[in-house]
């Protein structure tokens, strides 16, 4: 079967004009051109067409479009690797879609959000954007650069976020279950949360959370932001922390003494 270019363009809702800058390009050229000048479009370019729009859906530019299809062995690789692409960013829009809900329900009720749930989800460009502003308080604030030239990895800190927004989740309602800090259920939430944290790592002790915690109760705008997901959660975590590293002082002297 032959599609003229207004066919084509009314089965998949392409202009007409889109369809004439393709074949421009050489992106999507005709089966045949008639002597009156007229496209014609099998089958195949049909298929071509399908996968030039699955790539526009994950905002592939045209020329690099044109590059990926011309290096595909078959249509079935080249439809694999899209469903999988495609299958990620959907993942992604998850993520976005379940951190602007949150975000809408935090300013409706007048309250900041942690700002461990409030980057998931984001690209490269969107944890720039997101981190500058933070970084820019840490530096003029306290001298401190936690971006310090290092390349952003947006997978890896897509699930940072995750494991801080589960940390963090988990935190408030041990507060608000009223586990106190020295629950072994509060502290084995705090050691496995400290072993997550020195597998990406971080290299950090008993010491250097307690530090950590410390921070978030004297840095008003980190404070705050543990506040407004759970009133108390800042000292909470501090408190806890403190008893986590104090344990492991008293086991690591009970081992010195029994050698």
């Amino acid at each position: 079967m032959r599609y003229t270019v207004k066919q084509l363009a009314d089965l998949t809702g392409i202009t007409i004009k889109t369809l004439h800058h393709y074949h421009k390009i050489k992106l999507l050229e005709p089966c045949e051109v008639t002597q009156a000048g007229y496209r014609l479009y099998s089958t195949e370019e049909l298929e071509q067409l399908q996968q030039i729009l699955f790539y526009r859906e994950l905002d592939f530019p045209l020329h690099e479009i044109k590059q990926a299809m011309a290096d595909e062995p078959s249509r079935l690789h080249c439809l694999v690797k899209q469903k999988e692409a495609l299958r990620l960013r959907k993942q992604r829009m998850d993520r976005l879609l379940t951190t602007l809900e949150d975000s809408i329900r935090f300013a409706q009720r007048g309250e900041h959000m942690d700002q461990s749930q409030m980057f998931q989800g984001l690209n490269k460009e969107e944890w720039e954007a997101a981190l500058s502003e933070q970084n820019r308080y840490l530096k003029e604030n306290y001298e401190y650069d936690m971006l310090d030239g290092q390349a952003i990895d947006p997978q890896e800190l897509n699930e940072t976020a995750q494991e801080a927004e589960a940390f963090m989740s988990g935190l408030a309602q041990a507060l608000r279950d009223g586990w106190s800090p020295a629950d072994e259920r509060l502290q084995g939430l705090l050691t496995r949360h400290i072993v997550y944290l020195n597998e990406l790592g971080f290299e950090t002790t008993a010491e250097s959370f307690v530090d950590q915690a410390s921070f978030f109760v004297e840095d008003d705008l980190h404070r705050n932001m543990m506040e407004s997901q759970q009133t108390g959660m800042s000292y909470y975590l501090y408190t806890a922390a403190v008893y986590y590293r104090d344990r492991r002082r008293e086991s690591h002297q009970d081992e010195s003494n029994g050698q």
